[in-house]
């Protein structure tokens, strides 16, 4: 688990396991098989709820997100923007523990 973004609005944590973690774990969630595989967590902390995203759809995200980062040093803004995207998506409330 590592913080990949955090600002006033957004976090985005990654999960990545390593090939041959259990079935019965988080990276089998659209893992290939002998591949790495994980996913992302995303949080909009103003409207207090989060999502989980893996296999296609944290590809996806990824390939976004490194567009951006290659057409220029992409501001705060930029990024949430980019982020706020995936939140008609979350649906989970943010519980803390």
């Amino acid at each position: 688990m590592e913080m990949l973004y955090n600002s006033d609005s957004f976090a985005v944590v990654v999960f990545q396991l390593p090939a041959g973690a259990g079935a019965g774990s988080l990276g089998a969630v659209g893992g290939v098989e002998g591949r790495e595989h994980g996913g992302y967590e995303i949080v909009d902390k103003f409207a207090g709820k989060e999502i989980f995203i893996s296999g296609v759809l944290a590809e996806s995200f990824k390939i976004g997100v490194e567009e951006l980062i290659q057409k220029s040093t992409p501001s705060e803004e930029e990024i949430d923007d980019y982020i706020e995207r995936f939140s008609a998506l979350m649906q989970q409330p943010l519980v803390l523990h």
